[in-house]
């Protein structure tokens, strides 16, 4: 399969998985929800204290796999190398992803103060390989 194929089934299906590495070697995983942003990225929207972003910092390797609503249907695993990108740098991205999911929020000047209230961080990374059955 073809990354691009992989990040269009991600333009419009954005729940998933996320999978990435402990301390001592095992797996950790969230259910998140992902977007495509502009250049072919990946976003994820977290806090900065959360396992995975910690984890993240530590070892960049990351996979995510995203779902179709229908549970048995279609699915996509994505697979980088992932930057934790922090607050104040973040806040365009954060913006991007959540109009990507989710379309114009009705108070921008209250998302950012929340953003930066619950100190959110933006998971980024190009997937470099991509399997699954979109």
């Amino acid at each position: 399969m073809e990354i691009s194929q992989g990040l269009e089934f991600l333009r419009d299906h954005h729940h998933a998985a996320l999978v990435t590495r402990r301390r001592d070697g095992g797996v950790q995983v969230s259910p998140v929800v992902a977007g495509l942003l502009e250049g072919g990225w990946v976003g994820i929207s977290t806090r900065s204290g959360l396992a995975k972003a910690q984890n993240l910092r530590r070892d960049p390797a990351i996979s995510l796999c995203v779902v179709s609503n229908d549970w048995f249907g279609p699915w996509v695993q994505l697979d980088g190398h992932a930057e934790v990108v922090p607050l104040p740098e973040a806040m365009d991205g954060l913006i991007a992803l959540y109009r990507v999911i989710s379309g114009e929020h009705p108070d921008w000047d209250d998302y950012r103060a929340a953003m930066r209230q619950e100190e959110r961080v933006l998971v980024r990374f190009q997937p470099e390989r991509v399997s699954g059955r979109p």
